[in-house]
């Protein structure tokens, strides 16, 4: 489904502008750059039998072919499947950009441009993070290219125009506003969409959308629809996104996001609380890639990341998105909090696809052990230290040192949790804990410290996450 939005949009010190009397003049200069995508794909057929194998000449595959023939069906011939959607020039090479899933797997794709003539395309790069491609048609026709806009000017309310192909039908174009932004609706890591209520319908994905002005401030993407239909909900890729990851494809053929080499998890109200951080706010540390650009700069696990390249980090989701639009090798200020101070270190980015091709992993060891065995009935956890019989029981490797979780009691705060025998309690309160007289101690000074909750550092098969546990009066 893709679709061509255009998007009223005002100044944030300026006035809204009002419905404008009619979209005809818009229309008409943006109908020219907008183009259906049409591909074919073949499919082998799975849903009659094969003919068996039988020696050359044997009457049993006369027999077998005559059925099928009087069944009207052909077993398991290919049959070729085609599907449609939208697309936008971008300058008069002949580069167009349309979504992944639009073109994905497709043996053939044709571009039809507004007078109906058919171009044979190439696909350039694609990127299935963001459902964005580039496709390259040769043509010595000349080419209305679009010019892209700025997505974090439109606000909710801001008028918008979709130019699409919904259902095959070419040349479509619909109005509507802004519902809302910064959308995450679990479709990939940077999910940040606009939603809008012009009428997108399936044919219509990769489609433009533009403000008023005639520039492109989104890619339209997805729709919400329990029937399939148009429901007044779709979706785009905002142009702050989509355009650094086209010029990528553009220039290289792929994608080359920044990678800081960490994994990160939700700062939780129990989180913050546990660490002495004001609010749930940042990305919370969970792992470092061992050498990596994070740990190079003296990230570790446990550190809370609340701003990157002088943008504030309010929700862990926001993290992968800055980092990925940050260029390769650029040198950026990460500011942490660690043991209740705010810390700024300088980071290096390296590129996240070199890093998915080695294989690197974000991980890190854990503290050394010693001890015997501990229950602390408020929390629901029976731990003991890792002996040679309790690593051979649960499997852990001798490279991981913590306190061990030898039962978790039903219905406690630890099974509320997530938490289970076998897995591994590297710090509390970011802290090394070596037996379990040192958790008892740790908890002792978070209850001291007037805290409600301890946040605990847990391995499983070489997974790492934080848990925070409240932690009451004992």
């Amino acid at each position: 489904m893709a679709v061509v939005l255009v998007a009223v949009s005002a100044p944030a010190s300026a006035p809204a502008q009002g419905r404008p009397d009619s979209f005809a003049d818009l229309a008409d200069r943006l109908l020219p750059s907008v183009v259906n995508v049409s591909t074919t794909q073949t499919m082998q057929r799975e849903d009659f039998p094969e003919i068996p194998n039988f020696p050359e000449g044997s009457p049993f595959e006369d027999f077998f072919r005559d059925f099928f023939e009087r069944r009207g069906e052909q077993p398991s011939r290919p049959r070729r499947a085609t599907s449609l959607g939208s697309g936008f020039i971008i300058d008069t090479d002949g580069h167009i950009v349309t979504n992944n899933h639009v073109i994905e797997g497709a043996d053939e794709i044709t571009v039809i441009l507004h007078d109906d003539t058919n171009l044979s395309a190439e696909v350039v790069g694609r990127d299935e993070r963001t459902d964005l491609a580039v496709l390259k048609v040769d043509t010595d026709l000349p080419l209305q290219p679009i010019e892209w806009g700025d997505s974090g000017e439109m606000r909710v309310g801001d008028w918008v125009i979709a130019i699409g192909n919904p259902f095959g039908l070419g040349g479509t174009v619909t109005a509507g506003i802004i519902s809302a932004r910064s959308r995450n609706i679990n479709a990939g890591p940077y999910d940040d969409f606009l939603q809008t209520d012009a009428s997108i319908n399936r044919g219509n994905s990769g489609g433009p959308m533009f403000n008023l002005d005639g520039d492109v401030i989104g890619i339209n993407t997805a729709i919400f629809s329990p029937s399939g239909g148009s429901v007044g909900i779709g979706f785009a890729i905002p142009s702050a996104l989509a355009r650094n990851v086209i010029d990528q494809i553009v220039e290289f053929g792929r994608t080359r996001r920044g990678w800081l080499g960490v994994r990160i998890q939700t700062v939780t109200e129990e989180i913050a609380e546990g660490l002495g951080l004001d609010g749930a706010r940042g990305a919370l540390v969970a792992g470092v890639t061992p050498d990596g650009p994070a740990e190079d700069a003296g990230i570790e696990p446990g550190d809370v990341v609340i701003s990157f390249d002088g943008e504030p980090v309010e929700e862990m989701r926001e993290l992968p998105r800055m980092v990925a639009e940050t260029s390769v090798g650029a040198s950026v200020p990460v500011e942490i909090w660690r043991q209740g101070e705010v810390m700024t270190v300088e980071v290096d980015l390296g590129e996240l696809e070199e890093a998915e091709a080695e294989g690197l992993l974000a991980g890190e060891a854990g503290p050394e052990t010693s001890g015997d065995t501990a229950e602390f009935a408020d929390l629901g956890l029976t731990v003991g230290s890792l002996t040679a019989e309790r690593r051979q029981e649960f499997g852990i490797g001798e490279d991981i040192e913590g306190v061990v979780i030898l039962d978790v009691a039903p219905g406690s705060a630890a099974e509320e949790k997530g938490l289970a025998a076998g897995e591994v309690i590297l710090e509390v309160g970011q802290e090394a804990v070596t037996s379990p007289g040192d958790i008892a101690e740790r908890i002792d000074q978070a209850r001291e410290a007037g805290r409600r909750s301890v946040l605990l550092l847990i391995e499983r098969e070489g997974d790492l996450r934080f848990v925070a546990l409240g932690i009451g009066d004992g």
